[in-house]
């Protein structure tokens, strides 16, 4: 046998081996003889670089060092889930979907691990990159880390397609977790908090020698790709465990909301002997061709939901109720309580939403109440312990002006919050506007964080975003803890959000009501910022998913003087105020005012590409069909209810190549 042979006979061998101890949990070889064959291989690989394998075995152990993880855009969007808190929820969403879907629907029940999302990317069989899943658009590669996790296959086996994605999450078991913190306890080390944040912060350590120490498992859940020649959530949850990689066992397939219901019961009491972290059960509809159909809202896939698990509770002391000043103005209430271990964290704060809040719980300063974490993240006080209130209690006074800048707050009829109206003097006003406009998803300027934001505001440096463009290198220098390469960067950093496009711009500006996916809806209609400061109220509620509410928002925005001043400063410093070139090439008026709804199987073009088609010639996709219908674009196999609406309304079913001609 060649050097070579024996080399890769060895990198099979304890592939194979790995594969048996790790994901089956059924070790053929003792760890002993395992650690002497990888010794072997590593010594052989070590004289002869030549037959070097990015994949090997020798792999796992860790070694390489990453400064800086390099932000990947995810080639397919990982989206968040919808949650679910109720039985009524998931009776809810099963009546929507019987809207869009015809015939019987079966689910996937998954359980839904508390770790950290990872999307794997393979290319003929080898681990090609391991990103996070960062804001689901894009995320950091940490790839030399996840290598170290041996339930990630770095050669898969079998039939698997020549490029996919599969996501999933990184977990560190219970008993991982334990004797962790038993070993930092006995070198007198701070405890980790919780399973979820130790994992989580393990894919970003530097030393990816330090990662492969940890016992992290990597579990899998969704394979995303073209052409994979799969047909239901099931059979790929099936698939992804014949090539290799470790899919959970507790995967269900249900006929109907009550199957998936008794699944959900059986395990919001078996989930206590699982030995990693859930907070819930994903349901999923289960054929692929009506994930398809259904498609995403601007967040989340429609065919999937999060079953959440109840949130635990504990009993604390409310000591004392501040209120916080937010970028619109609007004002936070917020309970400061007597810390308390919650889930894993220790909880100091709760917010208390609103003055309507506070008056329906009764919540007084000196109240033991019960709190518990909202979907597992932000904590919520539930009721207040009325047997322990003090007898000295006194009712909640809302405060009347701003805690910041003492003017007299405004409350709106119909809204909920009170606001400070001195938009252009609040100060938390102004970091928080700048805040924004810096953040990731909208100008994300790199070497500039929220903490600098405040300093340079506090400093008399800037008093709104536009005043970025004009700091200098010697004007920041002086303040504290700004270095000379940390005056460089953010320099560097403001310059190249120059190039940020139009649409992130938009969002980066702060109206109100202007989340991110209503500033790629204005950017894509107006075009270009002029043309949305001459609308009026009346256009913007025209465009799709603009109500009155938003129209009124974004109008009285473009009146500001102020904000009109502003808007032309960062014009004349080139920032990008209309979409570019590329974006309109291929774009259109041509369906403006009609909506299509899209079902069936396509042949020319995928269903996504044929939705992006409708929207970039100006029309408007919807996922049912309703007498606001202009067209049913119809492929194979669509659903006999759809066809028997679509005629009974009067609305044309036309061909694929129908479509296509009439944007020709």
């Amino acid at each position: 046998m060649t050097i070579k042979d024996q080399i890769k006979s060895l990198q099979e061998e304890l592939r194979q081996h790995n594969y048996n101890y790790y994901v089956l949990d059924n070790p053929t070889i003792s760890d002993y003889e395992f650690d002497m064959k990888l010794k072997q291989l590593q010594e052989l690989e070590a004289k002869h670089p030549e037959f070097a394998d990015a994949n090997s075995p020798t792999q796992r152990v860790g070694g390489a060092i990453t400064k800086n993880f390099e932000t990947v855009k995810h080639e397919h969007r990982m989206y968040s889930l919808d949650n679910s808190y109720s039985k009524e929820d998931l009776l809810d969403w099963e009546t929507r979907l019987k809207k869009m879907i015809d015939g019987p629907i079966q689910f996937t029940c998954e359980l839904k691990y508390d770790g950290a999302s990872i999307s794997l990317t393979y290319e003929n069989g080898s681990l090609l990159r391991a990103v996070t899943r960062g804001d689901g658009v894009q995320g950091d590669d940490v790839t030399a880390n996840v290598k170290t996790i041996k339930s990630v296959p770095l050669q898969l086996k079998g039939d698997y397609p020549t490029k996919f994605d599969i996501r999933g999450e990184i977990v560190l078991p219970f008993e991982g977790f334990n004797k962790m913190n038993e070993e930092r306890e006995e070198i007198g080390e701070e405890l980790y908090r919780n399973p979820r944040n130790t994992a989580s912060g393990s894919l970003k350590l530097q030393d990816s020698a330090e990662v492969a120490k940890r016992p992290l498992e990597c579990l899998l859940y969704n394979i995303t790709g073209s052409n994979l020649g799969i047909k239901t959530q099931f059979e790929s949850l099936e698939k992804a465990r014949a090539w290799g990689f470790k899919v959970p066992n507790a995967a269900k397939l249900a006929n109907s909301i009550d199957e998936v219901l008794e699944f959900v019961e059986y395990w919001d009491v078996k989930r206590h002997d699982l030995p990693y972290e859930t907070d819930g059960v994903v349901v999923k509809v289960n054929s692929l061709q009506h994930q398809d159909e259904l498609g995403y809202t601007a967040k989340a896939p429609r065919w999937a939901m999060a079953y959440k698990f109840k949130a635990e509770q504990v009993s604390t002391v409310l000591l004392e109720i501040t209120y916080q000043v937010g970028r619109t103005g609007a004002i936070t209430p917020v309970a400061n309580l007597e810390p308390v271990e919650l889930a894993g964290t220790t909880v100091k704060r709760a917010s208390l939403h609103n003055a309507d809040q506070i008056e329906k719980l009764d919540i007084r300063e000196g109240d033991t109440v019960f709190v518990e974490k909202g979907g597992e993240i932000i904590p919520k006080i539930i009721t207040v312990d009325l047997s322990q209130r003090p007898s000295n209690s006194t009712p909640t006074q809302y405060i009347t002006h701003c805690p910041e800048c003492e003017t007299e707050l405004i409350r709106q009829v119909g809204e909920a919050q009170h606001y400070c109206p001195n938009y252009n003097g609040c100060k938390p006003q102004i970091i928080g506007r700048i805040q924004h406009f810096i953040s990731r998803k909208a100008m994300d300027i790199d070497g500039l964080g929220g903490e600098t934001v405040a300093l340079l505001v506090n400093a008399g440096l800037i008093s709104n975003y536009s005043d970025l463009y004009e700091l200098k290198r010697e004007d920041i220098l002086p303040l504290e803890r700004m270095a000379e390469k940390s005056a460089e960067n953010l320099i560097n950093g403001i310059e190249l959000s120059k190039a940020v496009p139009f649409e992130r711009v938009l969002f980066a500006l702060g109206i109100r009501y202007v989340g991110e996916t209503v500033a790629k809806k204005l950017a894509k209609h107006y075009k270009n910022i002029d043309s949305l400061i001459a609308t009026t109220p009346e256009a913007l509620v025209s465009v799709d998913e603009i109500g009155e509410r938003i129209a009124e928002s974004v109008t009285a925005f473009f009146t500001s003087k102020e904000n009109l001043e502003i808007i032309s400063k960062l014009k004349h410093f080139g920032l990008q105020m209309s979409l570019s070139e590329e974006q309109l090439a291929n774009q259109t008026d041509k369906l403006v005012g009609k909506t299509f709804v899209v079902s069936g199987v396509f042949q020319s073009v995928s269903r996504n590409e044929l939705k992006k088609l409708i929207e970039d010639n100006g029309g408007k996709v919807s996922a049912s069909i309703s007498s606001k219908t202009s067209f049913v674009v119809a492929g194979d196999n669509m659903g006999p209810s759809k066809r028997d609406k679509a005629e009974k309304l009067g609305i044309p079913i036309i061909t694929e190549q129908d479509f296509l001609d009439m944007i020709i």
